[in-house]
């Protein structure tokens, strides 16, 4: 179940700063996912806060795009060695979403139609640091790059920016999500390259 990934050259047009080791830089946007691309209307998505909270936290999509949005230029970097720099997305910050929640978590698992998860401290979700994104290059966010809506957390490997994101579980304890149970490392950073366990 875990693939090693791709092989490719860094761009000699990228900012070797701004480049991971072991990545190449892309035009493309490839798509990659552990399953079939779930099919969801805009109209039959929610979005969901529940677990360490008083009671759980509904938004739909229509709720969620009321929201005070924000833009971002930023550079994605995926664990099978592809990396695209300044792609744009606009969608509501987590820390919007979560302002008015009051909980004792540390930790975040995030779940996604088809069953997806992945886990992240909650630190790495808040401080301007993730979005749910449901436009990207000033177009409404396709299936197949994880639309309606997806979680952006940029700063990791994007596995952890859970396509067709339909909520996130507030916990006090550290739970693995789909790839990290497959081998994938706990964290993700790709400045460290942490793709796989003991990275």
């Amino acid at each position: 179940m875990v693939t090693r990934g791709f092989h490719g050259r860094r761009s000699a047009e990228a900012d070797p700063s701004r480049v991971p080791p072991g990545q190449y830089v892309t035009r493309d946007f490839p798509v990659l996912s552990a399953g079939p691309t779930p099919r969801r209307l805009a109209a039959d998505w929610t979005f969901t806060i529940r677990g360490a909270v008083d009671e759980p936290v509904v938004w739909s999509f229509y709720e969620l795009r009321a929201l005070p949005a924000t833009s971002i230029t930023t550079d994605i970097h995926c664990v099978t060695k592809w990396s695209k720099l300044d792609t744009h997305w606009r969608g509501v910050s987590l820390d919007t979403l979560l302002a008015d929640i009051d909980t004792s978590a540390d930790y975040a698992l995030a779940f996604s139609d088809g069953g997806y998860t992945t886990n992240l401290p909650l630190a790495d979700l808040t401080g301007g640091q993730a979005m749910i994104a449901y436009e990207y290059e000033g177009e409404p966010l396709t299936a197949e790059h994880g639309g309606p809506a997806r979680l952006l957390v940029p700063h990791l490997y994007f596995w952890k920016s859970a396509k067709w994101v339909r909520g996130i579980e507030l916990r006090d304890d550290d739970h693995p999500g789909f790839w990290e149970n497959y081998g994938y490392h706990n964290y993700g950073d790709p400045w460290k390259e942490q793709r796989y366990a003991g990275d």
